[in-house]
């Protein structure tokens, strides 16, 4: 048996002999395998005189029988796999990436700092925003003309610990304001006064230096307690609300940018009542960002919620709001079950909102968390605190970062490996619609990053081409594995020692396992 034949352009460095992802022949053909009365047939046996007929008829009839049907499966194995064609280009540089605005956010739960104890974890990502709730838990108003920040200081802090700016999501109904539990009861009795307390609330935050920029005015107004927030708006009511908010907002902090809906559904009603009031009424009706949620295992679907708010836009052509996808994730009542999914599923539906140019996404979320049923109660009909408390207690999550028991989940490599995505994006093209990546210059830490996924239920072979690199480089080659027994970040992304890639124009080959996600540094 002969050495290898290598085709791929890495060279050993130190004690590796060679990538996992080279593709290797042998010299000379051995005889062919056999796994029980099957045999595997090489490619030399067929390519003599007379081909697969000749050697066909050298063969038993129960072997014959056994090729032919090999034969026929054969034809759609590679039908299936059609090899996806990637190039990178080193030379071109398109603009900064910012995935750092691909971000995150913590659903309204609890008053305590849910997740301060892993706020290095959370830092290590780089989000540039957190979204946080101002529920009512918080209790920021306990009697009239009385203010009480001190609780919602301390997920500020948690916040700020991370590096990123809080994204204040406004979603709590005071008693003395809303004296009756009613969801439908969406409107202040006294506006004066709730503009007092907002006003307060965020020159508050503006003389800490928290450095808040961006306040959303309500959380899922279209769907009311069954969204987690005690308010369920008609298109009217919001507008209204909404108005005297902002002008609260943006009277303490005239730097301040205000937005929403954040609706459960983008064709919700509410929106193209908002934007209609913004482009009708602007000294009214400010309106600096645009929000909505999607909860679908289908990143096309997500992807079509940002074409449709773009659309929506479109027809209010003096408005120019950024667009905020503040809450996302797989569906909620039946999510895919393989574990390679949701690390994937991340990757692929934050590569659709930069194709489709969304300004900012906020995963949600960041940790699983009990919620207290008498704490709800305080501020939510008995129908609206059981199906609060049912949803958080008894049903399966899936979505937080971090679980119930505070323990890591494998999507949270995706972010890992997405944060290493600094700097200017590369170009990179993909001949295949499920196999889709980044590749980011990074002038600070004077690298190239390359992050690749499969998303898909088959094996995709690939074939891909670097070009425009001037000069030897150093890389490794790390495998996100959702499937590792172990949390171990070094288990989770699976390195391979460096190898050389020498410089000129280079390919390889390599299969995408289902749902693989894989990345490349270069230095």
């Amino acid at each position: 048996m002969g050495p290898p034949t290598k085709h791929a352009p890495f060279e050993a460095d130190s004690s590796r002999e060679s990538l996992a992802s080279e593709v290797t022949t042998r010299a000379d053909p051995e005889p062919a395998p056999a796994i029980g009365s099957v045999t595997l047939i090489s490619r030399d046996a067929v390519a003599g005189p007379g081909g697969f007929r000749a050697f066909m008829s050298k063969q038993p009839m129960k072997t014959m029988t056994w090729l032919l049907v090999a034969a026929w499966l054969a034809q759609f194995s590679i039908a299936a796999q059609t090899t996806a064609r990637v190039e990178v280009v080193f030379s071109e540089r398109l603009g900064l990436l910012r995935i750092d605005g691909m971000a995150l956010g913590q659903g309204g739960l609890s008053d305590e700092p849910m997740w301060d104890n892993r706020a290095s974890e959370i830092g290590a990502l780089k989000p540039a925003v957190i979204r946080l709730f101002l529920q009512e838990y918080f209790d920021l108003l306990p009697a009239r003309g009385r203010f009480h920040f001190e609780a919602l200081d301390r997920s500020i802090d948690t916040v700020l610990k991370t590096g990123a700016k809080p994204l204040m999501c406004i979603c709590f109904k005071p008693r003395a304001f809303f004296p009756e539990i009613n969801q439908d009861i969406v409107e202040p009795n006294d506006y004066p006064a709730w503009e007092e307390l907002l006003f307060n609330l965020v020159r508050h935050y503006r003389e800490r230096g928290a450095g808040i920029r961006y306040w959303e005015v309500a959380n899922e107004p279209d769907i009311g307690e069954d969204g987690g927030c005690p308010y369920r708006f008609q298109p009217d009511s919001y507008v209204r609300y909404y108005q005297h908010t902002a002008a609260a907002i943006l009277r303490a902090d005239p730097e301040a940018r205000v937005g929403g809906p954040a609706v459960a559904s983008v064709r919700s009603r509410i929106l193209p009542a908002l934007l209609e009031a913004a482009s009708t009424n602007r000294a009214a009706t400010p309106l600096h960002f645009v929000s909505w949620h999607i909860y679908h295992s289908d990143p096309k679907v997500v992807r079509g919620t940002i074409d449709y708010a773009k659309d929506l836009l479109k027809k209010h052509p003096t408005l120019s709001p950024e667009t905020f996808l503040d809450e996302w994730n797989m569906d909620l009542t039946n999510p895919p079950l393989d574990p390679r999914f949701q690390p994937c599923y991340v990757a692929e539906v934050i590569w659709q909102m930069k194709d489709a140019g969304l300004d900012y996404s906020c995963y949600y979320h960041i940790r699983d968390w009990y919620v207290d049923f008498d704490r709800f109660a305080r501020f939510m009909s008995p129908t609206g605190t059981a199906f609060m408390t049912r949803w958080w207690n008894r049903m399966p999550q899936f979505d937080g970062l971090f679980d119930y028991q505070n323990r890591i989940r494998p999507a949270y490599f995706t972010f890992k490996l997405l944060s290493r995505l600094r700097g200017e994006r590369l170009t990179l093209t993909s001949d295949h619609a499920a196999v889709h990546g980044f590749a980011t210059h990074d002038d600070q830490m004077r690298m190239q990053n390359l992050l690749l996924w499969n998303f898909s239920k088959t094996t995709v072979p690939v074939e891909i081409s670097l070009t425009g690199h001037a000069r030897d480089l150093r890389t490794r080659h790390i495998t996100l594995d959702a499937t590792a027994a172990s949390d171990d970040e070094n288990a989770r992304l699976r390195p391979e020692p460096f190898a050389k890639l020498a410089k000129g124009n280079q390919t390889w080959r390599l299969p995408l396992e289902p749902y693989a996600v894989h990345y490349w540094s270069f230095e």
